[in-house]
């Protein structure tokens, strides 16, 4: 027991012991550490591999998204820009092969050829008179025969060839049985033409310039041309230089070639 006294109790104050330890505590991780790799792009803010990060505070794509977007961005304008001239040509070389414009605009072989047909029918008919030339500058005056819409019963093309084994016909036909052969826009370049024919209106001696029954067959300024409406020719038989036309459709088509073989007429 302790002595009581008149003055005030002393007692010694509890000691707080303060304790600094040397190094923090370790506490287990929650997770593994990130790849330093991926520190860096987190830090960057983009994800690598995936590209989908964005500026810290800002919330758009950083700079190599940008540039790399770019780099593979297809500019559209200057694509068209360069397209379309060439598109315009094309299209154009569509469009006048199709009105058969293009029949002479290339050299011929230098061989005519027999064209045939039991009967011929067509919604317009255009001519008038021009000179075709071989690959020697031979020329060759045509009657440059345009027709419209045409319809034929069936069709013979046989042209006689010298060969290193003698002389060869080559030989097509198609239409007959196997039905009717139509061409759009035909135009033959031929020497003659012959058969028994029915013209619906027909104008003989027009400047061939003015032309206008079948697009695109048109003569220089005062050349002599004709044209006719619809017309109907039996026993069609010419000598042709060319034959072009536009969405040809042969039935029954056959070809062949053989020496000495039999020609259309």
């Amino acid at each position: 027991m302790a002595e009581m006294s008149g003055g005030p109790a002393h007692t010694s104050a509890p000691q707080i012991l303060r304790t600094s330890p040397a190094t923090p505590p370790q506490f287990p991780a929650r997770f593994p550490r990130a790849p330093d790799d991926v520190r860096e792009a987190h830090a960057m803010g983009t994800d690598k591999g995936t590209g989908t990060g964005t500026d810290r505070g800002t919330g758009r794509a950083p700079d190599t998204g940008r540039r790399a977007a770019a780099e593979g961005r297809v500019d559209w304008r200057r694509s068209a820009a360069v397209a379309l001239p060439a598109l315009v040509a094309v299209g154009a070389l569509a469009v006048v092969t199709a009105q058969g414009a293009l029949a002479a605009s290339f050299a011929v072989s230098g061989t005519a050829f027999q064209v045939s047909s039991s009967k011929l029918t067509s919604k317009g008919l255009a001519s008038y008179v021009q000179t075709d030339r071989s690959a020697d500058g031979k020329g060759h005056p045509v009657a440059l025969l345009g027709i419209g819409q045409a319809t034929l019963s069936d069709i013979c093309q046989a042209a006689e060839v010298d060969t290193p084994v003698g002389k060869v016909v080559f030989k097509l036909t198609a239409g007959g049985p196997a039905g009717e052969v139509t061409a759009s826009n035909l135009v033959i370049d031929g020497e003659d033409l012959s058969g028994d024919a029915t013209f619906g209106t027909a104008q003989i001696g027009r400047d061939a310039s003015t032309l206008d029954e079948v697009d695109g067959v048109k003569g220089a300024p005062g050349a002599f041309g004709l044209q006719a409406g619809n017309i109907e020719v039996a026993g069609v038989r010419s000598h042709a230089w060319s034959a072009t036309g536009g969405n040809f459709r042969l039935k029954g088509m056959r070809l062949h070639v053989g020496l000495d073989g039999e020609k259309c007429f």
